[in-house]
C-alpha cells in the first residue's frame, strides 16, 4: 500500500524517514502560508529528531480550536465526526476529512482486510454506520473492492437478529468490536464464521483467548482513531503487533513527563498525521497506552508496529472488568448501573451457574479501588442473573 501511494519500489527505514520528513515540512510550510493553528512552529525541520522539540497538541486544543486546524477549504470537506470530550460539558472534538483522506483510509482497510478476506467472501460488518464516509461505510467499500460481499450488520442488533444473519447469510468473516463478537459467539455459536478482525475497543487477553478458542484461529486486531482518519495500524500474517501507516502518521511514545521513549518502552502514544489533507495534527497526545515493538517484523516489513493498545483514562477499568468476568464461560454480557447509590451488575448467562460464578469472582477480587466513569465501586452487588437461550 505504501509503495503504491508513494510511488516507490521498496520500503526501507531510510525511505520511510525521508517520506515523513518531507511531508512534515510540507505541512509546516502550509501552516505558515495559511496562518493556521500551528503557524508559530518552525517552517522547516532539519531532521525527524527535531520533532521532539515541538509542543504537544491536546484533546482540549482539538475541541476548542479544531476549526482553526483546517488546511483546506470548507468545500473540500466530505465528512465531519463530532465527539463530546469525556468528562466535560464544553465543546466536543470535531475531526474533518476530505475525499482524499477517506480514500487513503479505504486503501488501508483493503491492505488489512486483504490478508484474510478473499473474492467471494461474505463479511459481517458490525461497526457503526452513520452515513456517507462513515466508519462502517468505509469498511464496506474496502470489502467490495476486494471482490467480497459486506453485510452491513451495524451495532445494536438483538441476538435473534444476529442468529438469523448467521444462518441465512452464512458470513465467513467478521469485522467489529471484540466483546460484542464474543457475546455473539457464545449466544449464537460461530456458525460459518472462520476469521475475525477486531477493532474499536481494547481487547482484553481473556476476551481474545476465548474468541480464538471458539473460532480455532488467530484474531486480526487493528487500531485506529478519529484523529488519524479512522484507521492507523493493521495486523499482518505474523500476528506480532500492528503495522502503522507510516507514510501518513509519525509515531512517538512518551513518558508521563513528555519525554520520548525508545522503541520497546511502554508509554502514551503521540501521533503526527502528516497524511491528512483536511486537518493534520502535530504531536497529538492520544491518551492511548502502548509501545513500539523493536526490530523488523517476521513478515519482513520495516514499518513500525504497535503492541496492544489501551486507554489511559478511568474508563480503562472497564477493561479490567471484562478481563475478569469474561473468564466465566456462561457469561454472555453484562452492564453496570447505579441504583440507590449502589453499583449493580445485570448479567446475561447461558446457564444457572453463571450467577454463582460471577458472585464468586466479585467476592474474591478487590474491586473497591476500581473506577467506572469516575465513580467508586464500593457496595457493588449483583442483580439476579438471567438465563438466556438461543431462541
Amino acid at each position: 500500500m505504501i509503495c503504491k501511494q508513494e510511488e516507490i519500489t521498496d520500503i526501507t527505514r531510510e525511505a520511510i524517514n525521508k517520506i515523513q520528513l518531507d511531508k512534515l515540512n510540507a505541512v509546516l510550510k502550509k501552516e505558515k502560508e495559511r496562518q493556521g493553528f500551528y503557524r508559530d512552529l518552525p517552517e522547516r525541520l532539519e531532521s525527524l529528531a527535531d520533532l521532539k522539540n515541538l509542543p504537544f497538541t491536546t484533546e482540549s486544543d482539538l475541541a476548542q480550536k479544531g476549526s482553526r486546524m483546517l488546511l483546506c477549504s470548507q468545500g473540500e470537506i466530505q465528512r465531519i465526526i463530532s465527539e463530546q470530550t469525556s468528562g466535560t460539558t464544553g465543546a466536543g472534538k470535531r475531526v474533518f476529512y476530505t475525499e482524499g483522506d477517506c480514500e487513503h483510509t479505504i486503501e488501508l482497510f483493503m491492505a488489512g482486510l486483504g490478508e484474510f478476506i478473499y473474492p467471494g467472501s461474505i463479511t459481517m460488518v458490525a461497526m457503526p454506520f452513520s452515513g456517507s464516509f462513515g466508519l462502517g461505510e468505509l469498511i464496506a467499500e474496502a470489502i467490495r473492492r476486494l471482490g467480497a460481499k459486506p453485510l452491513s450488520t451495524g451495532t445494536g442488533r438483538t441476538y435473534g437478529e444476529l442468529n438469523r444473519i448467521l444462518e441465512e447469510e452464512q458470513p465467513d468473516t467478521y469485522v467489529g468490536m471484540p466483546t460484542a463478537l464474543l457475546s455473539m459467539l457464545r449466544m449464537c455459536g460461530k456458525g460459518s464464521i472462520k476469521r475475525a478482525l477486531v477493532s474499536g475497543d481494547a481487547c482484553p487477553q481473556t476476551v481474545m483467548k476465548a474468541i480464538e478458542e471458539i473460532l480455532e484461529t488467530r484474531l486480526w486486531p487493528h487500531y485506529g482513531s478519529r484523529e488519524m482518519g479512522l484507521g492507523g495500524a493493521i495486523c499482518c500474517t505474523a500476528h506480532d503487533g500492528m503495522h502503522m501507516r507510516e507514510n501518513h502518521c509519525i509515531t512517538e511514545i512518551i513518558d508521563e513527563n513528555g519525554n520520548v521513549l525508545p522503541d520497546g518502552e511502554w508509554g502514551e502514544l503521540v501521533i503526527t498525521t502528516i497524511g491528512m489533507e483536511a486537518q493534520p495534527l502535530i504531536r497529538y497526545r492520544t491518551g492511548d497506552w502502548t509501545r513500539i515493538i523493536p526490530g523488523r517484523c517476521l513478515c519482513g516489513s520495516e514499518t513500525k508496529r504497535l503492541d496492544f493498545v489501551k486507554r489511559m483514562d478511568p474508563l480503562g477499568s472497564i477493561r479490567e472488568m471484562d478481563e475478569l468476568l469474561f473468564e466465566i464461560p456462561e457469561l454472555i454480557d453484562y452492564c453496570v448501573k447505579i441504583v440507590d447509590g449502589k453499583k449493580k451488575i445485570t448479567a446475561l448467562f447461558t446457564s444457572d451457574n453463571g450467577e454463582e460464578r460471577i458472585r464468586s469472582v466479585l467476592e474474591e477480587k478487590d474491586i473497591r479501588s476500581w473506577n467506572c466513569r469516575k465513580v467508586k465501586w464500593e457496595d457493588l452487588a449483583l442483580y439476579p442473573g438471567k438465563r438466556v437461550t438461543r431462541q
